[in-house]
């Protein structure tokens, strides 16, 4: 037919024809296994009770199949004849779209099974910034690897390119040094642990409740109600005292009798305060000892444990000791002692 036969653009109508029909039969190809194999899947998927897979079915639909169908179409243009500049044009574009399409495939499913297995094992407001940051990081290293891939596929020699970046990446390391400590300090804080969000630390002279860990900053609030800022280059650099991993709290405390009491009460004081500790819930006793003669008081020193790093339950509970002590001594007879002087005045004339 002499239709078919002639050329255009240094291709026959026929060419033009076969072309599409080879492009037609595999974009119709990869359609129809894309409609009952992926969507086997995503039905069987459907019925468990995970998401995790729902969500890989999706990122390969939305990622993988469009790219299959740029394969087959860069594939079909093999077909046809072109100039080389047009040539290597359709190159460049196929070779772009496929690499961007790739990068965002690798990406997507790399970030969702590394946030499915981050989330598993942590949880907070800290671990979702670190996960934002680690994510974005996971991104930025595919997407350079990609920008390489295409580089070098198009002929351009990227060693030095590399050496380049290199060279500008310590140059800004020297000159960001402090704020690239930091966001390390950020990475050493949420793996190490010391201290999370809600607990109250010690750090030198400076104490709080941990409210926002960032990614340079980390905001305390003091016991007098301000805002206490500080970089967490400064708090990985100093010791560290976490309040809220207590699991008890050791209180030792002294009383203070007359050393007019008598000698019988002295002697029942240590069991009268021992039957008062072991009588209190979340209490452990520990020793109860006539310690020494004071200047005006004969002194006792009282060890014992409240089962719990809760500041407040602690006062409560050493409140309550101490009410049970004085209505104890009150019922014995037994006075405390506070300073007092005693002159004894001779007759000079005697």
């Amino acid at each position: 037919m002499p239709v078919l036969k002639r050329y255009y653009f240094n291709n026959s109508v026929l060419d033009y024809l076969i072309f599409l029909a080879c492009a037609l039969i595999g974009v119709l190809l990869i359609w129809l296994l894309s409609r009952f194999l992926l969507g086997r899947f995503i039905k069987r998927a459907e019925k468990t009770e995970t998401t995790a897979d729902n969500i890989i079915c999706e990122i390969i639909k939305k990622r993988l199949v469009p790219i299959a169908y740029l394969i087959v179409l860069f594939f079909s243009t093999k077909l046809l004849v072109f100039t080389p500049r047009v040539y290597n044009a359709i190159n460049t574009v196929f070779l772009a779209l496929i690499v961007i399409m790739g990068a965002l495939f690798v990406s997507s499913l790399l970030v969702f099974l590394f946030s499915k297995y981050w989330k598993n094992k942590n949880a907070g407001e800290s671990n979702e910034m670190a996960l934002r940051l680690l994510t974005f990081v996971i991104k930025l290293a595919v997407w350079i690897v990609a920008l390489f891939l295409f580089l070098d596929n198009l002929g351009i020699k990227i060693n030095s390119l590399i050496a380049g970046l290199g060279i500008g990446g310590i140059a800004i390391a020297f000159a960001a040094q402090a704020i690239l400590a930091d966001i390390f300090c950020f990475f050493s804080i949420f793996f190490d642990r010391p201290f999370e969000i809600g607990d109250y630390i010690v750090f030198g002279e400076f104490s709080g409740t941990v409210e926002h860990i960032g990614v340079k900053t980390t905001r305390l609030r003091t016991l007098s109600g301000e805002q206490l800022i500080c970089s967490n280059t400064d708090l990985t650099s100093s010791r560290i005292r976490n309040y809220k991993t207590m699991r008890q709290r050791r209180i030792v405390f002294t009383l203070q009798v007359t050393h007019d009491t008598d000698h019988d009460r002295l002697r029942e004081i240590p069991g009268m305060v021992k039957e008062i500790i072991e009588g209190t819930p979340d209490t452990s006793f520990s020793r109860a000892h006539f310690a020494e003669f004071g200047e005006y008081s004969l002194d006792y020193t009282i060890v014992y444990y409240v089962l719990s790093g809760d500041y407040a339950k602690y006062m409560d509970v050493h409140q309550d000791i101490l009410f049970k002590i004085k209505d104890a001594f009150d019922k014995s007879g037994i006075r405390f002692a506070y300073p007092t002087r005693t002159l004894h005045m001779g007759n000079p004339k005697s």
